[in-house]
């Protein structure tokens, strides 16, 4: 506690030397976070630490050192290795997961790492922590849920100093208590502390723990605590707190409680205390002169752990030709599921509506938990954060969730999910942590889905270091891309459109089980020599009908599926370029900020002196997909588009 006190006044001194640039202190919170580190078993079990845990973080095992590290941002933090603000812990040496600054992501992290623990058949529980403010996520709440609902050994403490930077608790929980709401979930134990009291946050977390890890469910615990600090060193309470009130929240210090108490039971002195303090205040200090003197990154470590390393994952491809019989490409991937679900023990599917009888709204899990149990396969809370953010959890604990969004059009709930944490995880965390999980999206239109049923969305996610995207067109390659997806060490987005599933155009010989294909290597549907046409999903097919017409008019169209979105093979798409001279991107998606802008972009930057007309671009109209038929047709990609396009650039 006092260690960790010692270490916000010092960082504070260094943030006005300029030494650094952010700072937020755990000052009149170190009672309970002592309390629920010194309950638990600091590494071995898991914990999801805020960013005003610093006291906690001490007490489960780093150092301040390795905090003046994080502080410093310097080369050897073994938080982020530079990469992320100060007090966003992570230390996989003591099971600290690392955590960034989405307020809230947190606690659907900490019940997938939960589950992990009860899918393993271990009894580590799992610790993870906020403010009362950002209880008012929608995470927080699914989080508990879902926890509640499977009996899940993790602890949620909410540490109440009653403002939510500016905004006091009053205007911000009804009621202002959140163990009151947590109270009207079934199977979740709910208690309120003062945890500014270390004696009794103590007792109410070795009781959670106990509870936990006997295998009885979540516990959540409201702990009501002082700031004693403005909420970051980038804030003035003084702006919207009475002078009373400071000095009110002064008065419960929790420090100097503790020491009245020590001294009151005679388990040390007052010249005692004052020793202790000197020995650490030279501690603090010692530490912070040492990480001073430490590296910064390297400038090119900028650019590691985005992704696996090259070769990493040691997979072998397209060692044999689909030579099976023909399958429809929803088929293809129920097959590659069950495929690798028998390979790898450890690979988990679930979501909406996954689990039999229904099988996926596509059928494209059918028979899945029929043939490997219910504990493999099933049924999530509506809930698309949920989905993502418990997968995350279970994927920082080396299983392989291979998780259904139902329609790429509800994807966005899960956004902040995708986006801050698990396209980060590896990057943030200087690839000390990972969640390689794999989200099925069906998307795309052409099946009279209207707007909320239509979403094409790769050209949002494409715009996400560390993340994959695959987009086949055909069920060889859904198979193959698939399995390498779910073998693999890097989060995917894997896009199947809904339209193709059961197409006979898109239908192929089956691959066999160890059919593999590599991400960033894009096909050559058709070769051609007078124009290229770069495209993918459902315009594959259009393409080649365009082509065949092209054709009769003597003009000769080479055709490339990317069939990847990231990586993208720019080289194949500059040879055929090259060869060609003369270009079309076709995509379905709406043709503004469309992902066919960046790959026009590319040939530009890189063909431009091999061009001999203008890249042309085409894609969906700039307008929401209608329900209509005949408007329906208006909106998106035709063939007969692709066409005068086509004639168009031959005639250039």
């Amino acid at each position: 506690m006092v260690i960790s006190r010692f270490l916000d006044d010092k960082m504070m001194i260094m943030l006005k030397q300029g030494k650094s640039f952010f700072h937020i202190g755990a000052s009149g919170h170190e009672a309970i976070q002592t309390a629920a580190a010194f309950a638990m078993k600091p590494g071995y079990d898991y914990s999801y630490p805020y960013y005003r845990d610093l006291t906690f973080t001490l007490q489960f095992g780093m150092s301040p050192y390795e905090n003046m590290l994080l502080f410093l941002a310097r080369a050897d933090d073994p938080s982020s290795g530079g990469r992320q603000m100060s007090n966003h812990y992570g230390h996989a040496g003591h099971n600290i997961v690392s955590q960034s600054s989405s307020t809230g992501t947190q606690y659907l992290q900490a019940v997938g790492c939960a589950m992990a623990s009860k899918k393993l058949g271990s009894d580590e529980i799992v610790y993870v922590s906020s403010g009362e403010g950002t209880t008012s996520q929608g995470d927080f709440h699914e989080a508990l849920n879902w926890a509640s609902r499977d009996k899940l050994p993790v602890i949620f403490v909410i540490q109440n100093n009653k403002y939510a930077i500016s905004t006091h608790v009053s205007q911000q929980t009804t009621g202002g208590s959140i163990s009151q709401i947590g109270s009207g979930y079934p199977g979740l134990d709910t208690h309120r502390v003062d945890g500014t009291d270390f004696f009794a946050s103590y007792e109410i977390m070795k009781k959670a723990v106990a509870y936990t890890r006997s295998g009885k469910g979540p516990v959540l615990i409201e702990a009501d605590t002082v700031r004693l600090m403005p909420h970051s060193s980038s804030d003035s309470q003084k702006k919207y707190r009475t002078a009373e009130e400071l000095e009110a929240d002064k008065k419960k210090d929790p420090i100097i409680g503790f020491e009245a108490e020590l001294v009151k039971n005679k388990i040390v002195s007052l010249e005692d205390l004052e020793k202790l303090k000197k020995q650490y205040k030279q501690e603090v200090d010692q530490a912070a002169e040492e990480a001073d003197a430490q590296p910064h990154p390297e400038d090119d470590s900028l650019y590691s752990h985005l992704l696996t390393e090259k070769n990493d994952d040691n997979l072998e491809y397209e060692k044999t030709e689909p030579s099976g019989d023909r399958v429809v490409l929803v088929d293809a991937v129920n097959h590659a599921l069950k495929e690798e679900m028998a390979l790898n023990e450890k690979m988990y599917v679930f979501g909406q509506d996954v689990a039999d009888g229904k099988g996926g709204v596509f059928t494209a899990t059918q028979g899945v938990s029929s043939q490997f149990g219910a504990e493999r396969c099933f049924n999530a809370p509506l809930a698309e954060s949920s989905i993502v953010g418990v997968g995350i959890g279970l994927a920082t604990r080396g299983l392989k969730p291979v998780v259904e969004i139902q329609f790429g059009d509800y994807i966005w709930t899960s956004m902040m999910q995708i986006r801050n944490e698990l396209a980060t995880m590896r990057w943030r965390s200087n690839g000390n942590w990972s969640s390689p999980m794999v989200i099925r999206v069906p998307v795309g239109g052409y099946i009279h889905g209207a707007l909320c049923h239509s979403q094409n969305i790769e050209a949002f996610f494409a715009h996400l270091p560390g993340i994959k995207i695959a987009y086949p067109s055909n069920a060889a390659d859904a198979k193959g891309l698939l399995k390498t997806a779910i073998r693999g060490n890097d989060p995917v987005l894997f896009l199947e459109h809904k339209g193709l599933y059961r197409q006979a155009y898109a239908a192929s010989p089956e691959p066999d089980a160890d059919y593999l294909l590599p991400f960033g290597k894009a096909r050559v549907v058709q070769e051609g020599e007078d124009i290229t046409v770069i495209t993918w999903g459902a315009l594959v097919q259009k393409s080649l009908e365009a082509a065949r017409e092209m054709a009769k008019q003597g003009i000769s169209i080479e055709i490339v599926d990317i069939r990847t979105i990231n990586p993208l093979d720019t080289e194949t798409i500059l040879a055929s370029v090259k060869k060609t001279s003369k270009v079309l991107v076709a995509h379905e998606d709406n043709r503004f900020h469309g992902f066919g802008g960046e790959v026009a972009a590319h040939i530009a930057e890189f063909a431009f002196e091999h061009l001999d007309a203008p890249v042309k671009r085409l894609g969906g109209e700039d307008t929401p997909v209608p329900f209509n038929a005949k408007m329906e047709e208006i909106c998106l990609p035709q063939t007969s588009w692709i066409l005068e396009a086509l004639k168009e650039l031959a005639e250039y």
